[in-house]
């Protein structure tokens, strides 16, 4: 009984979340310029992104994270060696694989990708990550902020379009969840979702 109530409430608060989250708003321009366009580049960058409910910077962040992998003497030095491994791993690759995963299954028409030689980029610039939690039956999803800024490849400073993505709250389906890197990820992937869907409605 006391297993189905926290579901429930898990449910219930998650449902909460993203009656007021989750949220794009057009800042500059529309989604015409993709009429015509088959693949689209996509980059991340993290310039002055801020973590958590304190806005700490991501050496902040990290300061508080060692000290609490340290303490745990099960885990170690060589437990905080694996943390941090994991953590650039997923900041290098396995958010940007992550939001690829999510626009791509949503805009059919139009294929993201990293790498790629295209007209237009979209860059992802992290501005606020919250990193949920997880305490073994329940837990809470990340959040991503972020400013998705569709530039021309060839002259990045001409702006075609420009999004902000509101406190976005990830899912929590993916294999990684119980680890901060792995909810990050699932942010990163509704984003992608988010903008996916908005494209969608407008590139039939």
């Amino acid at each position: 009984m006391k297993k189905l109530f926290m579901m429930l409430f898990v449910a219930f608060v998650t449902t909460a979340f993203a009656q007021t989250e989750n949220s794009l708003i057009i800042q500059q321009g529309n989604f015409d310029f993709l009429r015509d366009q088959t693949d689209v580049n996509v980059e991340l960058k993290f310039e002055n992104t801020h973590y958590q409910v304190e806005n700490f910077t991501e050496e902040q962040y990290l300061e508080r994270r060692k000290e609490d992998v340290l303490a745990n003497r099960k885990r170690g030095e060589e437990g905080w060696q694996k943390w941090s491994e994991a953590w650039n791993r997923f900041k290098n690759t396995e958010y940007l694989n992550y939001f690829l995963k999510g626009i791509n299954g949503k805009s059919k028409k139009i294929n993201f990708k990293k790498d790629a030689n295209t007209k237009y980029t979209l860059i992802i610039d992290a501005k606020w990550i919250y990193a949920g939690w997880h305490g073994g039956l329940i837990g809470q999803e990340a959040k991503l902020t972020s400013d998705l800024t569709f530039v021309e490849t060839e002259n990045p400073t001409k702006v075609v379009m420009k999004i902000y993505g509101d406190k976005i709250l990830g899912k929590p389906q993916n294999k990684d969840f119980v680890m901060e890197y792995g909810r990050i990820a699932g942010a990163y992937e509704a984003t992608g979702k988010e903008v996916g869907k908005a494209i969608k409605k407008v590139i039939k």
